[in-house]
């Protein structure tokens, strides 16, 4: 049975030792109450719910979802849309509580989950490196002592002093993905971002990437983009329709998966 413990996020995460896992999902499930019918204003809302007529139905996200990742391990996690996988990566971050189940993240853990997550688009892209980087827990004298080294490998010079909501999408994903990684964080979150900008800045991505794993980072990739998978990723898990399907070496799940999407 699920206790109000397991579910709460922890006080303190747990520190992460060479023989412990950096992820520990037992049993994650997720729900989500849907309205059975298109409510187009707030009075509306509150009126059919004050007259007892509001309906819902039940859509889980996830379903007894069990998963362990220890230090160094590149995951990758693939499935159609709407399965489940970005789901995940949420309730690893703690953007989500599951419904039920037991999460156990150790160490520091940088999510890159969305385009301009944290950032604030009226301000310039210098200011939002001290801001995206206070999310993280990072104080402004240590992000002030590494600022050059985070614009640097953004290759966003010229343009870092400039409101972030003149910026492209792949702008976007060069600062979010240089603060995210100005340290080496324990376990590193990506959902899709890396297929945004040009060929080369994702190669520098990625040489970090793997930089990160040779010490002891954790990895978890979300993608469409199966050749990135089977590239990068030492194991692969493959998410349907909330469940875990199928887990194990890169190359078998991908064949199933495969061979699965042409069935259908």
């Amino acid at each position: 049975m699920t206790t109000a413990a397991d579910l709460a996020p922890d006080a303190s995460r747990p520190s992460l030792r060479a023989d412990s896992a950096a992820i520990e999902l037992t049993g994650i499930e997720v729900r989500f109450s849907m309205p059975t019918e298109r409510i187009v204003s707030f009075k509306e809302y509150v009126l059919k719910r004050l007259a007892g007529k509001l309906e819902h139905r039940e859509l889980w996200a996830l379903r007894s979802l069990d998963l362990e990742v220890p230090p160094g391990e590149f995951v990758g996690v693939v499935g159609r849309n709407g399965a489940g996988k970005s789901t995940l990566l949420k309730v690893i971050s703690r953007v989500l509580t599951p419904t039920a189940g037991r999460v156990v993240v150790r160490g520091q853990v940088a999510p890159l989950l969305e385009l301009g997550a944290g950032f604030h688009f009226d301000l310039t892209g210098r200011e939002n490196v001290f801001l995206n980087a206070a999310l993280f827990g990072h104080s402004s004298r240590i992000v002030q002592k590494h600022l050059h080294e985070v614009i640097d490998f953004s290759e966003l010079e010229e343009f870092i002093d400039l409101p972030i909501r003149n910026y492209s999408s792949g702008m976007l994903a060069r600062l979010g993905f240089a603060v995210a990684t100005m340290f080496r964080p324990e376990l590193l979150l990506i959902d899709e971002i890396l297929a945004v900008g040009d060929t080369g800045f994702q190669e520098k991505c990625l040489a970090r990437i793997h930089d990160f794993r040779s010490q002891g980072t954790a990895i978890l990739l979300v993608s469409h983009q199966m050749e990135s998978i089977a590239d990068h990723c030492t194991r692969a898990v493959w998410i349907e329709r909330g469940q875990l399907k199928a887990e194990g070496p890169t190359d078998e799940v991908l064949q199933r998966y495969s061979e699965g999407f042409a069935e259908s």
